[in-house]
């Protein structure tokens, strides 16, 4: 596997980013070292709370959540998904599969050891997060997932077909304005720089070309097999899980519906419908915050 590496200078000086980069190496199973890159910060023994993104956004996705958790003296962890932010990207799209990317991010939480953890999880942070959720269970109290699911191979919305032929036909992928426009505020020039940073030119891009392709919506897809197991954990999930969703998302507008009526830690608890597009942390990032907040509070 060829692995690329953006430069460190590329992440120097990005508005509101003050937080220091850890790294965990990881190896594949074809052997290539890969470096993991996240966000760590807040006392070590708050209550750890797993922030995780999906495409093609990276951990600044949680600037202004992280800061907010710490300040309630909670530990707020951001990975950035392989062939995303500051972590390694493979240089060709087959080097990208869901399966490969839930070994390694598993490898990686084995590795942080973090015992009980809270996770907010949207979009693929959801794909993969909630893989980890099902895989180790005991490791978590409670679950909050934003505009993600957990497809099976029943199909998709208009909104996804619509990104999954735009993700394949534009000739170049601009990232952070693909961030502004899944987004209801307008971003700022500096935000939009900060999410193409890790992005240095078209060759960088293969993971967020290929994610979109990845999304099991056919029964055709790999990963099928694999999420109707960790469905039958769900179905089976006693803990806190709350659905917050926005308000403005043509990707998965209605699916919060699917986890309330199968995971029975849905019932009762407080979900919401924030205000916001697809990258519902850029426009409710305060709510989000209180929401993790609360649920630590009430369950610890």
């Amino acid at each position: 596997m060829d692995v690329l590496r953006t430069p460190d200078e590329r992440f120097e000086g990005l508005l509101d980013w003050p937080f220091a980069p850890h790294y965990a190496e990881l190896k594949d199973a074809d052997g290539t070292s890969l470096r993991l890159a996240y966000v760590d910060e807040g006392p070590r023994d708050g209550m750890p709370v797993l922030l995780m993104h999906g495409e093609p956004s990276w951990s600044y996705l949680y600037r202004k959540i992280i800061p907010a958790l710490v300040a309630k003296g909670h530990r707020a962890i951001a990975p950035d998904l392989i062939g995303f932010g500051r972590s390694d990207k493979p240089a060709h799209r087959t080097d990208y599969t869901y399966e490969r990317h839930v070994a390694w991010m598993s490898q990686w939480f084995e590795g942080m050891n973090l015992g009980k953890a809270y996770m907010f999880c949207q979009d693929w942070g959801g794909l993969i997060g909630l893989r980890l959720v099902t895989a180790y269970p005991d490791r978590f109290a409670g679950v909050i997932a934003g505009n993600t699911g957990l497809p099976v191979g029943t199909g998709s919305s208009e909104g996804f077909d619509a990104w999954l032929n735009l993700s394949q036909t534009i000739p170049q992928m601009p990232i952070g304005g693909l961030l502004n426009m899944g987004s209801t505020r307008e971003l700022s020039p500096e935000e939009v720089a900060a999410y193409d940073a890790p992005f240095p030119d078209e060759t960088f891009k293969e993971g967020a070309r290929q994610f979109p392709t990845l999304v099991p919506i056919t029964a055709q897809h790999a990963s099928v097999q694999e999420n109707l197991a960790a469905w039958k954990v769900l179905e089976a999930w006693q803990k806190p899980f709350i659905t917050a969703f926005s308000d403005n998302d043509p990707v998965t507008k209605g699916g919060e519906e699917n986890f309330k009526a199968r995971i029975p830690g849905t019932a009762g608890q407080p979900h919401v419908i924030l205000s916001g597009g697809h990258f519902l942390q850029e426009d409710s990032p305060n709510e989000i915050a209180a929401m993790l907040d609360d649920l630590i509070t009430k369950t610890r």
